[in-house]
């Protein structure tokens, strides 16, 4: 008797320009690559086109928030719609930004217990509450929170006074209710703060994968893009060495 494993979930989102259809598929090529078994890759858009096939593709679901610059993450929480509304996705789903970079195998970030699980924010001094997680990287259970949809509906646009973005939000939706819970510390690496040496060495010293690492998080600047090359950081003076080893993984299954 064999064991049979899982469908794993895995969801994105793409709204306006920002992101183009390639990045979607990069992501598609390195979750296949890092999961082991059968896999469902679901991307929630409003721009479907030139997304590979192998990618499930659904409409973005209205997010009743008012916020600034096109909402900006805000639309990440129509994830937590009702079921019907992703596609019939429901249980574990793991959630990816799309400029994070897989460096390792993702099956532990389904097998680690828990009901919701997200980054510990790399900087929880810049929230007013501590616990606040930076949502790049998350595993929910897609369906069973609709409620948060109704929260945000009831607050308005006074829930842009409150929190200051959707990570604090959900970070504290899923507090109040016992459920945050935090990924182990290296697997979810952040470029800028977890590969790049502090200055004055990061000016010297390339960037490093950091031991334990399962994903690299590109959060503000650079992008993987630009980390491949090197170049300034996301202030001026901050110079960044090339980090040319994460072409591999970012070209894994291409022809």
């Amino acid at each position: 008797m064999t064991d049979t494993v899982a469908t794993r979930q895995v969801v994105c989102t793409k709204w306006g320009a920002k992101f183009p259809a390639d990045e979607v598929n990069r992501l598609y090529r390195m979750v296949r690559h890092a999961v082991t078994g059968p896999l469902r890759f679901v991307c929630s858009t409003d721009h479907a086109d030139g997304i590979d096939p192998a990618v499930e593709v659904v409409p973005l679901v209205d997010v009743p928030v008012v916020g600034d610059r096109d909402n900006r993450g805000w639309k990440k929480l129509g994830l937590f719609g009702a079921s019907e509304q992703l596609g019939g996705l429901a249980g574990p789903t793991l959630y990816l930004d799309l400029d994070v970079v897989i460096v390792d195998s993702l099956d532990p970030l389904f097998e680690l217990p828990g009901a919701f699980r997200v980054i510990k924010d790399y900087k929880p001094f810049r929230y007013r509450h501590g616990f606040t997680g930076n949502t790049s990287t998350f595993r929910f259970n897609a369906g069973a929170h609709t409620d948060l949809l109704d929260e945000l509906a009831a607050m308005g646009p006074a829930v842009l006074k409150r929190y200051r973005n959707e990570q604090e939000f959900i970070s504290d939706y899923m507090r109040r209710r016992g459920l945050l819970d935090y990924w182990p510390k290296p697997w979810c690496a952040s470029f800028k703060h977890d590969c790049v040496k502090p200055l004055p060495m990061g000016a010297f010293q390339a960037p490093q994968k950091p031991e334990g690492a399962k994903l690299i998080v590109f959060h503000g600047t650079p992008k993987p893009e630009e980390a491949l090359i090197g170049g300034i950081g996301n202030k001026w003076y901050r110079v960044i060495k090339a980090a040319p080893w994460l072409k591999p993984y970012m070209d894994v299954g291409l022809p």
